[in-house]
């Protein structure tokens, strides 16, 4: 009895101090080699998408956070196909999230695998080759004529506990003259851009 009763009190006091047993350091950040960015548009890789918006962005618009908890990065950018007009053509934005103190692999996997259950007109693939889990989101509102509706496409990578997104979306009213790029050929350039900017990310 007199064992019993201390090791109840001995028990208690090890949770009252947040004292874990059986994970006493608690777990590492796995970052893969990924590294905070206070400008993350200086490390993007665009150039597959520059074959059809050959006009570069000279003022991309970033911003970052850093956290004890997480660092983010952000980078927004304007696609055009020319520099004739004032708008843009599509949109182009990245995130890059380095999470710090927790694993982040089953909120991803829920967000991005189930994404279609909050936006219907998305349809989600899961794609190999890219960290440890990845998925490719599309979206085609289009009519069969182009003249309205939108297009896009979002890849969503995990690395470790980095989480990364690349996201492309058009508006087929932006497309005066023409019609936008087809979601499979979007598709294929978002991937190039992704393995390229992340090789960025790891490298610099």
């Amino acid at each position: 009895m007199l064992w019993a009763a201390v090791g109840a009190v001995l028990a208690s006091a090890l949770w009252a101090g947040g004292i874990l047993l059986l994970d006493p350091l608690g777990d590492d950040p796995e970052l893969a080699g990924y590294r905070a960015r206070a400008n993350l548009c200086s490390s993007v890789d665009y150039t597959a998408l520059r074959a059809e918006y050959a006009e570069e962005d000279d003022s991309p618009t970033h911003n970052a956070l850093k956290h004890e908890a997480i660092d983010q990065s952000y980078c927004s950018i304007s696609l055009k196909k020319t520099g004739s007009s004032s708008y843009s053509d599509a949109y182009l934005s990245v995130q890059m999230d380095l999470h710090k103190k927790t694993d982040p692999s089953a909120e991803f996997t829920a967000l991005w695998s189930e994404y279609h259950q909050r936006y219907e007109d998305y349809e989600v693939e899961k794609v190999s080759g890219y960290g440890d889990e990845a998925y490719l989101v599309t979206e085609d509102t289009t009519t069969g004529s182009s003249t309205g509706g939108s297009r896009a496409v979002i890849l969503a990578v995990r690395d470790g506990w980095m989480t990364y997104q690349m996201s492309w979306s058009v508006y087929t009213t932006s497309y005066e003259t023409s019609t936008p790029p087809a979601i499979g050929e979007v598709s294929r350039w978002v991937k190039s851009d992704t393995r390229s900017t992340l090789e960025n990310l790891r490298s610099e």
